[in-house]
């Protein structure tokens, strides 16, 4: 063959390989925007029946048309003390402490926003304004249980907040812990922009002592690593001796490893809710996945510092005096065998009426749930009361830290062994590649719910779905025509 034949050759596979690629982009730009999209009038795709993609145990289908509108599930009247807040999302100019200039969207001219701090049982009240987000805005309140109709999903639950308009968000603050909030209109867009920000609930009684507690946030700004809005971490005081609980919330979109140096430490809390009987750990690491958080108690010592590092290279220094000796001999916290049984929570005896699989992985530029990708998933379609079992298979493209919003879930197995220590409850749960687990959900908040992976880059991509109660509706719809695009 002469040189211009495989000249040609050459030319003609680079032109189909531009044209599949090319083709593949636009194809996930039709699933990260399509038209317009009911995500609540999907079951005649099947939903999630047993046939295709799970089981279905003692579960039909009632046929019944929608009844009841997720905007009307609200917090009902009561007599709860009402905390309120007011949240202004615009865009600003921003000078980082490394000098570095960004042009960001923030809460209250703060990115992180500003720390809503509530205790538990009071009613919170949350004003939301746009003053110039043309996209529009919304804030989800992440890993809080709460009404359908205050989600804070952009063509769900609600139409996104344009310049000049505002929402009222009302939810009873039930479940104590750490939690975070962030805009869900275009949220791999709005979060890297800065549109997030800290939420604790302060329980009435406390399971563990301690004598000062701190709140650290790591998010990615603009490609930029920060911890509490700062690029070279943060200084905490504490005192020689004192007991310290550091909540720690990973915003950003990757999984961060984190370092305890200096000091002995306990794992009280994941995703806000308490471990039973958590052991002392001494010389550890452990990852959290994004969108989790992890709460610390820490002995500070009677002399130095404590450092707390991740990954990336953000620290929190804990105390005054010199630093701890560098070491790097960390032991990999396992929370599948940390701490004790809780007898209370028994879940050996288990039945459930529903059991579904969902394999998360990659096709090219697309990020899928069973081979399929967003509106084009079929959705879980439940019956309030149900007891749902997910098997979570992680099969390629990255860790996937798998969100379901409005419920607690508890975690039942890790590639095939039941937990054998203290029971985990999570909104969100990080998976690794080749990584398989069980989870148990209780059906227990009538709405309509995503469930998407909390790399927000691969829900943008694909891999974000709908956990349906039958009989739900909604008003709104998603897609370019209305301009609310939760996971773009």
């Amino acid at each position: 063959m002469t040189w211009k034949g495989k000249a040609g050759i050459a030319g003609l596979a680079l032109t189909i390989l531009l044209g599949t690629v090319i083709g593949t982009y636009f194809w996930q730009m039709r699933l990260q925007k399509p038209f317009d999209v009911n995500m609540a009038a999907m079951h005649h795709t099947g939903g999630m029946n047993g046939h295709e993609h799970g089981t279905v145990h003692g579960a039909t289908s009632t046929g019944l048309q929608p009844s009841l509108s997720c905007e009307a599930i609200i917090a009902k009247a009561g007599e709860e003390p009402v905390h309120e807040i007011q949240l202004t999302a615009a865009q600003q100019v921003t000078k980082l402490d490394n000098g570095q200039i960004e042009e960001v969207w923030a809460f209250n001219s703060l990115t992180p926003g500003p720390e809503i701090r509530v205790t538990e049982g009071e009613r919170v009240r949350v004003v939301l304004k746009n003053t110039d987000i043309q996209e529009g805005v919304t804030v989800h309140w992440h890993g809080i249980v709460l009404p359908c109709s205050q989600d804070g999903v952009a063509g769900v639950t609600q139409e996104a907040v344009k310049p000049g308009e505002q929402f009222t968000y009302e939810f009873i603050a039930d479940h104590p812990g750490t939690y975070w909030y962030h805009s869900h209109q275009a949220s791999s867009v709005q979060v890297e922009k800065g549109l997030l920000g800290k939420l604790i609930i302060e329980p009435l009684t406390n399971r563990f002592e301690y004598d000062q507690e701190e709140t650290v946030l790591i998010q990615e700004l603009n490609g930029t690593m920060l911890m509490n809005g700062s690029t070279q971490g943060v200084d905490i005081q504490a005192s020689p001796g004192q007991t310290l609980r550091l909540r720690m919330i990973n915003a950003a979109n990757e999984t961060e490893m984190i370092r305890v140096n200096g000091a002995t430490f306990r794992i009280i809390a994941m995703d806000g809710h308490d471990l039973h009987e958590p052991e002392m750990l001494e010389h550890h690491q452990f990852q959290v996945a994004a969108g989790q958080r992890y709460d610390l108690l820490l002995q500070m010592p009677r002399q130095g510092k404590v450092i707390v590092e991740s990954e990336s290279g953000l620290k929190a220094a804990l105390g005054s005096g010199n630093d701890p000796e560098p070491r790097s001999d960390y032991t990999l916290f396992s929370w599948t065998d940390y701490g004790t049984p809780d007898p209370l929570a028994p879940v050996e005896n288990l039945t459930f009426d529903q059991s579904h699989t969902l394999e998360l992985g990659q096709n090219l530029f697309v990020k899928s749930i069973n081979g399929k990708s967003f509106h084009e998933i079929p959705p879980i379609v439940v019956k309030e009361g149900q007891r749902v079992k997910l098997t979570i298979i992680n099969e390629g493209g990255g860790d996937h830290p798998f969100h379901l919003h409005g419920h607690i879930f508890q975690v039942l197995s890790r590639n095939g062994q039941p937990l054998s220590g203290s029971p985990v409850f999570l909104d969100t749960l990080a998976t690794q590649e080749g990584e398989t687990y069980e989870v148990y959900v209780k059906a227990d908040n009538p709405g309509l719910w995503m469930m998407h992976c909390h790399n927000l880059m691969h829900a943008s991509m694909g891999m974000s779905m709908m956990f349906n109660y039958e009989g739900v509706s909604t008003p709104y719809r998603v897609g370019t025509k209305t301009g609310n695009l939760p996971d773009l």
